[in-house]
């Protein structure tokens, strides 16, 4: 199963679910595909789609899912790879009103060049990257929490 999830924000990423509609009504995509679409509005045969769903309901979706598709919020990401699963993340982008900026292009690319997962910058590049799911072994994140901690604790009683 595949897991969309298109965040909370409030702009439109349809151009994302079109792609993917595209690719299941060309038999390319053959799983069922669940998405949490937030506000973005958009009607298929070929995907369920929820508005929103519980913070119970997406981690169930997250734990099952064999892929996760995302768009490119850090907390979308680090579910899934902190679950271990493969993430192909797609950026908002700016010049489509679909965010205020094109940080999400940043972001995806620290991922990416961490080795946590697949990415794009454009969309026409989503069957060259799905295709590279099966072999893709995403790196194992390791929490940067306790170096973080540490680096705190020390601080404090310095002062």
């Amino acid at each position: 199963m595949i897991f969309v999830t298109l965040g909370t924000q409030d702009k439109d990423f349809s151009r994302l679910l079109k792609k993917i509609d595209n690719n299941i009504k060309k038999g390319y995509i053959k799983d069922k595909v669940i998405v949490q679409a937030g506000t973005t509005k958009y009607k298929s045969e070929n995907m369920e789609i929820f508005d929103f769903i519980s913070s119970k309901e997406f981690e169930k979706y997250i734990d099952e899912c064999d892929l996760l598709i995302t768009h490119g919020g850090v907390g979308s990401i680090l579910n899934g790879i902190t679950r271990n699963k493969k993430v192909i993340a797609v950026p908002r982008l700016k010049k489509y009103d679909e965010h205020e900026n094109d940080h999400q292009l940043q972001i995806i690319n620290e991922f990416v060049n961490y080795g946590y997962i697949l990415g794009m910058n454009d969309l026409k590049y989503f069957e060259s990257v799905y295709k590279k799911v099966p072999n893709f072994k995403p790196k194992r994140y390791k929490s940067n929490n306790e170096k973080f901690v540490n680096y705190i604790e020390n601080y404090i009683s310095l002062n």
